[in-house]
């Protein structure tokens, strides 16, 4: 799952003279420090903290809302329905989402 927009990314690095902003593969982002001459890796505390800063990126926002969608809809199913199968549907897909939005490697 992509945990940040490359435009977050692309503004830091506009404010600290980095450039050539490229995305290796997914939350791994490179460019070209302040008078370097081979790009490096976006530093993982940079990365946390723009996390923290600016939140959810559409993506993620798109999995969480599916989540308490789903997990009102099973409510209400199982009630109606006088069986526990949705709320053991909706659970699964929670735990699949809260591991998608872990955010690793940085």
């Amino acid at each position: 799952m992509k945990h940040f927009r490359d435009e977050w990314i692309q503004e830091w690095c506009e404010e600290n003279g980095w450039t050539d902003l490229f995305r290796e593969r997914y939350n791994h982002y490179w460019a070209f420090p302040p008078g370097a001459v081979m790009p490096e890796p976006i530093p993982s505390e940079v990365l946390r903290l723009i996390k923290a800063t600016k939140g959810f990126c559409a993506e993620e926002k798109t999995w969480l809302g599916s989540a308490i969608l789903i997990s009102i809809t099973s409510v209400v199913l199982s009630y109606l329905l006088q069986n526990p199968m949705p709320i053991i549907f909706a659970f699964a897909f929670a735990a699949v989402t809260s591991a998608k939005l872990e955010v690793e490697e940085i």
